[in-house]
Order: C-alpha cells, then sequence, then structure tokens
C-alpha cells in the first residue's frame, strides 16, 4: 500500500490554515435576509396572543412567522434513518412552548438591527403553567410535556406522551437475581451524568435560495445532509424532489449537527418569501436551545465471583429527553449495549431503560451516543468492585474483556464470538505507558498532594449494522484524474482525505489524482451521513467496491482499443495492457468521450449486517490537593484498536480530541438549572471545558488489528475515544483522595467535602 496507512496531509489543509472561505457563513449571499428567533422565557407556557403588527411595521423587516403562519405537520428533527425511532413531536413553530429558549416567532429582516429592533417590538401574552423539570418525577407527572393528540411514534420504542415517555424498554439473558446472589462480591451503586455541550467551533447555521425552478437549496453546516433533506420536506409539507441540501466544510459537529437545530428557520423564510435568508446561532443559543447529550442516571449492579470473574450485569438508565425526543430510544440502547458487551464471561444480565420528557432544553446526538454514559457506570461499578475484592482493576479487566475468538454478546443478546480485537494488548501496552505497577494505587507526593492512577476499558461500533448506508460515485476524467463525490459529510474529521486514500491504493494511481467532491444532494450518491461512527467502515467499503467496478469498465474499454478480449487484459493503474500490447489511461479516458457506450463512472452503495467494535484502554493519572480538592491530571495515556490506521495522524487528532473532551465531561462541564428551567451555564465564562493547560499530557499509541469485513482492515474511531476518561479519572481521584465522585463533573469543592467527610465520620469513630 502507497497511501493507505500513511500520515498524509488533510486534502483541506491548505484552505484552511490560510483563512479560504469555505464555511456556511462564507459562502452566504450578501443579500441573505437576517434571521433571530424571539425565545420562550418560561420552561412550560401557552402563547394565548402575540401581536406582530409593530414588529412587521418596521423598517427592513421582511417577515415575523408565528405559530399561526406555518405548517401544523409534526416531524423529527433527528438525523436519523427512516422511519426514524424518534416520535414526531416538533412543528416549526408551536403555540405550547416547552422549555426555556424554544421558539416563540421567526423575524427576517435586511440588516441585523431592524430585526433587534423588531423582535423588541413583538408582544406576547403567555399562559405560564408549572413545568416538570427532575426528570425523576417526569413519568406519569399529571403535567404532561405533550398533551397533543398529534404526537406520533413511528417505531414501538415504549413511547407514550401521556406518561412522558420518549422511550421504554427492557432486554434479558438469564436470571440476573439468582447469579448476582450467587456471586461472593458485589456492588450496587448509582451514577450520574449531565447534558454536556459538543461546543464545536462553529455553531450552528444555514442560509437558503430559491433556484430558478422554484426548489429550495440549502447550504448548511450539517452532518446528516440527505436526513435533513427529508426532515426538512416534512415539516414544510412539501416534497424532497423540491428541495436541494449542499454541505460545505464544517466547523465541527461532535454529533450536534447530525440534529435540525436551526435549518427549518431560513428555509421556511425563503420557501415563502423567495429570498435568500440565513441564521447564525449565537453562543448563547448553542448553549441553551441545541441538542446536547442526554443527561442520565445509571443505576449498575455487578457481581463476581472469588476469583474476579464478571458473572453478571444490572443496568437500569434513566435518560433526561428534555422537551422534544430527539434520538432519545437510540441513545438509551448504546448505554447498556457497548457497555454490558465489555465482559465476557457474563452468565446473566439485565439492562432496563426509560426515557422521560421534560421541560429542558432537549437532548440530542453527542459522540459516544449513550455508550459513554452507560461505559462510566458500568467502568466505575467494575473498578469499585475491584477496590472490595483488594484486586488490581487492571487484572479484573484481563480476567473479563472481550478476547479475539471469545464470546461476546451482540445487541440482540446473542452469543457470538470476538472478531478483530487486541485489548489485551492494548491494556498491557497503556500500563507500560503509565507505569501502572509502579504507581498503582497511589503515591504522597510530600506537600499534601497524592498522586493516583485509574484506568477503564471501551468498545464503540462501526456503523448502524442492517441500517447505515455508505455511498460512493467514481468517475474517470479525460485527463486520467479521477472525481470521488462522496455522500457523507466531512466535519473536520478528514473522511474526505482518507476516503481518496483508499481509492488512491484501489486504482494504483497518485493520491492528488483523486479528487474529493463534497455533499450535493443533486449530484452525491446517498450516503447516511456521518455519525454512530460510520463514514470510514461503510462509506470506505463503497469506495473500495466503486474502484473494483470501475476498473473493471477501464480494462474493458481498454481492451477494445486493443483489439482483445476483456479477461486478456489487465490494469496497472497507468495503462491497460495485453502480453506486448497496451494502452495509456488517458487514451481509455480519451475514449470515454467519443463513440463510446461504457461509462466510465460507477455509483456504488454499501451497509453491513455486522457493526465490529473498535476498543480502546485509557489510563489516567490525577495529582489532588488534600487541602483544597484541587484535581490536576498529570498524564492520560490511550491505547486503541481501530484495525489498520488508514492515516494515523488523523487517527491521533481524532483520540486526543475525544480524549479531551472526556476529560472535560469528567472534570469541569456541568448543566444546571434554575427553579425556573433557566439553564444557569450560558456562555462559555459559566460553562467552563478545557483548555490546553487543563487537559495535561495526553499519549495515544495504536495496537492495530485486521477486521476483515472493514476497508483494508479498519474499524472506527470516531466516537469510541471519548468513552474512558471519565471512569478512569474518577478511579484516579478515589485512589488519590479516598473520595468516591459518582456524579459528573468531579470538581474540587465535592472532593474537599469528601475528604472533610471522612475526617469528621473518623473522628466520630475514635
Amino acid at each position: 500500500m502507497s497511501y493507505v496507512n500513511q500520515s498524509l496531509q488533510k486534502k483541506d489543509a491548505m484552505a484552511l490554515v490560510t483563512g479560504q472561505p469555505v464555511y456556511t457563513d462564507d459562502l452566504a449571499p450578501k443579500e441573505c435576509l437576517i434571521i433571530k428567533i424571539l425565545r420562550s422565557p418560561y420552561a412550560n407556557a401557552w402563547i394565548e396572543e402575540i401581536k406582530t403588527e409593530n414588529a412587521k411595521k418596521t423598517d427592513g423587516i421582511a417577515c415575523v412567522l408565528t405559530w399561526e403562519d406555518v405548517p401544523k405537520k409534526r416531524f423529527a428533527s433527528a438525523g436519523q434513518t427512516y422511519p426514524e425511532f424518534s416520535p414526531y413531536d416538533r412543528l416549526i413553530l408551536d403555540q405550547h412552548l416547552r422549555f426555556v429558549g424554544d421558539a416563540v416567532a421567526i423575524v427576517a429582516g435586511e440588516t441585523e438591527a431592524a430585526v433587534d429592533l423588531a423582535l423588541k417590538r413583538i408582544k406576547v401574552k403567555y399562559r405560564v403553567e408549572t413545568p416538570v423539570l427532575d426528570m425523576h418525577t417526569a413519568k406519569d407527572n399529571p403535567v404532561l410535556v405533550h398533551p397533543e393528540e398529534n404526537w406520533e411514534s413511528k417505531f414501538p420504542v415504549g413511547a407514550d406522551n401521556k406518561r412522558n415517555l420518549a422511550a421504554k424498554g427492557h432486554e434479558e439473558m438469564g436470571d440476573i437475581d439468582a447469579v448476582l446472589a450467587s456471586c461472593k462480591y458485589t456492588v450496587d451503586e448509582v451514577y450520574h451524568t449531565k447534558a454536556d455541550q459538543q461546543c464545536m467551533m462553529e455553531t450552528f447555521r444555514a442560509y437558503c435560495t430559491k433556484d430558478h425552478f422554484g426548489r429550495l437549496n440549502v447550504v448548511a453546516s450539517t452532518q446528516v445532509p440527505f436526513h435533513l433533506r427529508r426532515i426538512l420536506g416534512n415539516a414544510l409539507g412539501i416534497p424532497s424532489s423540491k428541495i436541494r441540501v449542499i454541505k460545505p466544510r464544517i466547523g465541527g459537529g461532535f454529533g450536534a449537527k447530525q440534529t435540525e437545530v436551526c435549518e427549518i428557520y431560513p428555509a421556511i423564510v425563503t420557501w415563502l418569501t423567495g429570498r435568500p435568508s440565513k441564521i447564525v446561532y449565537s453562543r448563547h443559543e448553542a448553549l441553551i436551545c441545541a441538542s446536547p447529550r442526554h443527561e442520565m442516571e445509571v443505576h449498575v449492579q455487578v457481581g463476581a465471583d472469588e476469583n474476579g470473574i464478571v458473572k453478571g450485569i444490572k443496568v437500569e438508565a434513566l435518560s433526561n429527553a428534555g422537551a422534544y425526543g430527539d434520538h432519545s430510544p437510540t441513545t438509551v440502547g448504546l448505554t447498556g449495549h457497548k457497555a454490558i458487551a465489555l465482559y465476557r464471561n457474563l452468565e446473566a444480565y439485565d439492562f432496563d431503560y426509560e426515557v422521560v420528557y421534560t421541560n429542558v432544553q432537549a437532548a440530542g446526538a453527542y459522540r459516544g451516543y449513550g455508550a459513554t454514559q452507560g461505559i462510566y457506570a458500568v467502568e466505575s461499578a467494575v473498578n469499585e468492585l475491584a477496590h472490595k475484592m483488594n484486586m488490581d482493576p487492571a487484572r479484573i479487566r484481563e480476567l473479563n474483556m472481550p478476547v479475539e475468538g471469545e464470546r461476546m454478546y451482540d445487541y440482540d443478546g446473542n452469543l457470538t464470538h470476538t472478531a478483530s480485537c487486541t485489548m489485551d494488548r492494548c491494556l498491557a501496552r497503556a500500563k507500560e505507558m503509565i507505569g501502572w505497577d509502579e504507581k498503582y494505587p497511589c503515591r504522597d507526593m510530600g506537600n499534601g498532594k497524592v498522586r493516583g492512577v485509574g484506568l477503564a476499558m471501551a468498545m464503540q461500533g462501526s456503523s448502524i449494522s442492517n441500517v447505515d448506508v455508505g455511498g460512493a460515485t467514481l468517475k474517470l476524467n479525460e485527463d486520467a484524474s479521477y472525481t470521488l463525490s462522496l455522500g457523507c459529510a466531512d466535519m473536520g474529521t478528514g473522511c474526505d482525505t482518507i476516503l481518496s486514500q483508499m481509492a488512491a491504493d484501489c486504482l494504483e494511481t497518485e493520491f492528488d489524482n483523486v479528487v474529493a467532491f463534497g455533499v450535493d444532494t443533486d449530484v452525491s450518491p446517498y450516503d447516511s451521513g456521518s455519525y454512530a461512527s460510520a463514514t470510514t467502515y461503510a462509506t470506505g467499503n463503497a469506495v473500495i467496491n466503486a474502484c473494483g467496478e470501475l476498473k473493471k469498465r477501464i480494462i474493458k474499454v481498454g481492451a477494445g482499443l486493443l483489439g482483445v478480449a476483456a479477461e486478456e487484459a489487465e490494469f496497472d493503474g497507468k495503462r491497460v495492457y495485453a502480453g506486448d500490447k497496451e494502452v495509456s489511461l488517458q487514451d481509455v479516458a480519451y475514449k470515454g468521450t467519443c463513440g463510446n457506450t461504457q461509462e466510465l463512472q460507477v455509483t456504488t452503495a454499501f451497509s453491513s449486517k455486522i457493526s465490529p467494535p473498535p476498543y480502546m484502554i485509557g489510563a489516567a493519572e490525577v495529582e489532588v490537593d488534600k487541602e483544597t480538592g484541587n484535581i490536576d491530571l498529570i498524564d492520560y495515556v490511550a491505547v486503541v484498536d481501530c484495525g489498520t490506521p488508514i492515516n494515523p495522524n488523523l487517527a491521533r487528532v481524532q483520540t486526543e480530541g475525544g480524549v479531551a473532551q472526556g476529560i472535560g465531561m469528567a472534570l469541569m462541564e456541568n448543566v444546571q438549572y434554575s427553579k425556573e428551567g433557566k439553564i444557569r451555564e450560558n456562555s462559555f465564562m459559566q460553562y467552563k471545558i478545557p483548555s490546553r493547560v487543563d487537559i495535561g499530557n495526553i499519549r495515544v499509541e495504536f495496537e492495530s488489528s485486521y477486521e476483515k469485513s472493514g476497508p483494508f482492515g479498519a474499524k472506527s474511531i470516531g466516537e469510541l475515544v471519548i468513552d474512558t476518561p471519565c471512569p478512569a479519572i474518577a478511579d484516579a481521584v478515589y485512589n488519590a483522595s479516598g473520595v468516591r465522585v459518582r456524579e459528573l463533573p468531579i470538581t474540587p469543592e465535592k472532593v474537599a467535602m469528601g475528604i472533610l467527610k471522612a475526617q469528621l465520620e473518623g473522628e466520630n469513630h475514635k
């Protein structure tokens, strides 16, 4: 291989570092109407009267839309394959407002100043009702978040709007109660994660125009162009053929842009007025009315025998959907599936979950997609189990982790066998890198500070089996270059680059001879989009298939020029030849443009019946000040099995970024609501994410396996890498301080109060 497994520079690297206009707002026409949204100040209210006359009279205002002016057809805004698991519970604008920040009115005008003035001139009379803000009391609460009769769930996911349920389910294998009762050691604890924000650099934004055919052209920073087209069609009540979605460069997504958050607003303004329009969310809006991670409380019971063999795991997850059910039935599934499957010796497991509606900001997709919450809980419980047994947490993993060729339980509880897996090597290398045997559990530094270490393991998936579709169109151009048209969305991860690397090796051509073309739903092949760790695996396989088919066509045309049968000819990337005869690839390409009936272009699709997991071990070293509770992350090592890394540098950057996000989730990122339902952390002054000085020394290595079903042996890496920091850091803090924090984030205040509590209890026992 000339390019696969090589650290090539990203195709768009120079454009990005030199500030070329590549992002959505850079490309928007100057004549776009500026759109802003009037938002609800109440968590649960009904619009009794809304007066917009003065706003409409404001100079420069093109339109003001309220719930009375928009279609009344409910839709789901989650970017998922149809029929979506998420309930159809949204309107473009609704008379019923369900959280602080919900949309009340849309204002579009010539200038931002005109729009701001018009927003102030809208007068609204609200009927304020009691909100349900606590997820523990939401189910069967007399306050219904969605009392409407036209609420709809298209899939049997246990949703019931009259019970405030967005999803409910149960899965089991064996008699979990009997197995846990038979275990010598058990842990029974509850772990709580918050509604963390993705905080991508580019906030939500989109612009729309109407073309000369009367079609709606949508340019959006989205991870799911094809799903977005369908969502907008559903919301507007128009066929998808009337909508074209184009994805330019994305300034980060991390799952946030797998939801239609803002695109509907310019879409309806342009559809009704015929004028170009755009919306750009402020950071404030991106923090109060976007699509953060689902807050979850996960109750874990885990048991092991006297030898450290984990025999039973019971997981009960309570997930907070917020005001709308986007991604709610699907995220919660991974909470149990990805965590439970890490333990190969189970005799029984039980997974029970409920997702409830509340009157807070609606949750959505975020890197890890439910697995992050579940792995934090289960891995923390196993760490507690190891301490209870006086066993090294690394040793309990060695006894129970996935091992290639050994048993594993799939989504449906069926016993299968682990395919490509180097988790054992990942653990051995992580221990060596962090100095586990010398540092575990802690070292007193002699200055009031103690350093502790902790570790955790994780797995994710590679696309959604039997659901996700990757697509690729490959064309030979007349200069013997290739155009690779993709339907997946490069959101900074470099998928355009790695897919071009695959194509270059398959076609035996130079990397720069492959031109990757971004997403335009009018011309790109269908692709589910960039989510669920699908791009490298699913779209990569589609690219390989396209290369194979195009090579056959090149050989057929070349053989015709040579006057031989196609079976007699071969192709080496530069020429088609048979014996002493040969014809150059450029001559084949020219033939494709003249008197030719064989199209030198192919489109292929790929969908997998399996979802081979990537694996990871993460180990952390922290220093805790026992007087103040302050926590410094000293070192974090991540050792990853993602099959064959197609581009090691990009895989490394993915890992470093995911680990940094996990560090933020573990130590500082917090979403809190006032008693009125307002988010307190509504700017980066309050919502803290880690800076370079907060993340210590992140070190990444790969222990490669070879996944036979993957392109060049590759598996995914995008989501896996956020899953280990929370449990690893939590155990490192415990080892350093003796304080077990089970509600994230782990703040100095919680540690200091825990130390103080332990000291007082110790004195009382004297």
